[in-house]
């Protein structure tokens, strides 16, 4: 199959973290969007980051800077949007997405979201729980530009969950498991940075 570009979501406020850029933070000697950006590249045909602000902080990333294209931080969708819009002007039928803050996601996460794919062309990630309860990841998806629009017209009508929306287009599900630890364990907290340093040292 084809690789899609990729889209690195880091446009949240990062409250939890005492506000900046969280995906700037560093973790096991580097920032922690180098250890998301070094995961993803393999997988995709090249990379945007979507963030809000003054883009000039992250111009040595070397990565396109897409800004919400809707007003007051109205979640990951937002951060989507912007990506199919890129992807569009690109001429690139779809992007996959993942969060800026999970440097441990799966090396084959493209891969498994292409395989996935629901009639629509929408997958999106998910891995048990500790109960063995499949969860759902839906900033890690696969997302077709022929729906753009339609996600424009639900995010300014006031959606903003992604799943009531990728149910309603039939996304199909990519199930990633991993008995080491969970791939998708994202680093919102001080305490998250720790245990993501003794990962990173145990891997």
């Amino acid at each position: 199959m084809t690789r899609p570009p990729g889209v690195i979501l880091a446009g949240g406020r990062a409250t939890r973290m005492g506000g900046g850029d969280k995906c700037l933070r560093m973790v096991a000697g580097r920032r922690l969007i180098d250890h998301v950006m070094a995961r993803l590249a393999p997988q995709v045909a090249g990379m945007a980051i979507n963030a809000n602000g003054d883009p000039a902080r992250l111009a040595g990333l070397g990565l396109p800077v897409l800004p919400d294209s809707l007003p007051d931080h109205p979640g990951p969708l937002a951060g989507v949007l912007a990506g199919l819009d890129w992807a569009a002007a690109a001429g690139v039928p779809a992007i996959v997405t993942c969060a800026g803050d999970t440097p441990f996601f799966p090396a084959d996460l493209v891969a498994g979201l292409q395989r996935g794919a629901g009639a629509s062309g929408l997958c999106l990630a998910a891995s048990p729980d500790d109960t063995g309860r499949v969860q759902r990841h839906p900033t890690f998806g696969l997302w077709p530009v022929a729906l753009r629009d339609d996600l424009r017209a639900a995010l300014s009508g006031g959606l903003r969950k992604i799943v009531l929306w990728t149910d309603r287009h039939g996304a199909g599900e990519a199930v990633f498991d991993s008995q080491l630890y969970d791939p998708f364990f994202n680093v919102n907290t001080p305490e998250d940075l720790t245990r993501a340093e003794a990962l990173l040292g145990a891997a």
